[in-house]
């Protein structure tokens, strides 16, 4: 438990789909020993895991409060995309008292995580080339779903826009990715990036891979990477088809948001195939964009490995913010 003074501290929340981490952070700096997890199933909305920490943690009197959803935010609310809930500001107000509050997607609170997470909270990927001080970033997010939010220095501080880039057409060139696209429309109506893309995604490869190969069965996430680190015939061919769509994926993000100072990938699914993609063509497949495929050597691409750097971003978003916080 932490000690509470009246106005010191603020709580910061990181909603998933399945947990919601809560912590207090304190001028900007998580407090780590703060950090609880909870699990979303059964519960009605986000205000009782909120009024369950406080009491836990013995704090009445909050400076500030964010939270980072996963899913749109507009005018202070959000709608959560895999789960049932609404989060507005006004209710985070009323239950926390903070008198600063914020809702931002859970990818922005990445995007205000960078900079201030350690050097051993980072690994990379491909090196890029030297960027100046305040060159744009971008963050995305393979996870329970997928996104992406660029990160921009400007004269009145960091700007971090929001999207839904998870659910833009998935893009198909081969024969192959035609098919692939077929498949997901046949299960979801509409193949989207996220229907490849994320952990359910993942689960939609294999069944592809699996139909492909005349032997149709699914499988889950969790057991198709098993499938994968055991090198069985599918587990391969689901970890090839994956690799190259994330690559060309993330190259066409790339081409739009050009973010010189860095390619940040974030999220389970992200982490857990971090030492396969040298190995199934990410690079080649990022960079497979006819004369522009020089041009993409120029972004370094990094993975964040901290678990709970949405929660480093949002307290360094409140401290930006307002700084007494």
């Amino acid at each position: 438990m932490i000690t509470a003074t009246p106005n010191r501290y603020a709580l910061l929340a990181d909603i998933g789909g399945t947990n919601t981490r809560v912590a207090l952070s304190d001028h900007g700096r998580l407090l780590p020993e703060s950090i609880r997890r909870y699990a979303n199933a059964g519960q009605p909305a986000l205000e009782p895991i909120l009024s369950a920490y406080m009491q836990t943690e013995g704090v009445t009197d909050l400076a500030g409060a964010c939270v980072a959803a996963a899913g749109p935010v507009r005018d202070g609310v959000a709608h959560m995309t895999n789960l049932s809930w609404v989060i507005e500001s006004t209710s985070i107000a009323k239950v926390t008292g903070a008198e600063t509050v914020a809702v931002l997607n859970d990818l922005q609170a990445q995007g205000h995580a960078l900079g201030h997470l350690a050097p051993e909270a980072v690994a990379t990927v491909l090196p890029g080339q030297p960027a100046r001080p305040g060159s744009a970033q971008l963050v995305i997010g393979v996870g329970t779903g997928f996104n992406a939010a660029p990160v921009h220095e400007a004269p009145g501080g960091r700007i971090v826009t929001a999207s839904e880039c998870g659910h833009i057409t998935l893009p198909t060139v081969t024969d192959e990715d035609i098919r692939l696209m077929r498949f997901v429309e046949a299960a979801h109506g509409f193949a989207a990036v996220e229907d490849v893309l994320s952990g359910r995604g993942l689960e939609r490869v294999f069944a592809f891979a699996a139909a492909e190969a005349g032997q149709p069965h699914s499988l889950t996430a969790a057991e198709v990477m098993a499938e994968i680190t055991a090198r069985s015939p599918l587990g391969l061919a689901t970890a090839r088809i994956f690799v190259r769509h994330l690559g060309a994926v993330v190259g066409d993000l790339a081409l739009i948001h050009l973010p010189f100072g860095g390619i940040h990938l974030c999220g389970g699914v992200a982490r857990a195939f971090t030492p396969l993609l040298s190995e199934f063509g990410f690079e080649a497949a990022m960079r497979a964009k006819g004369r522009f495929s020089d041009f993409l050597a120029a972004f370094p691409v990094q993975v964040i490995e901290d678990d709970y750097a949405a929660l480093v971003g949002c307290a360094a978003h409140l401290h930006a913010c307002a700084p007494r916080i």
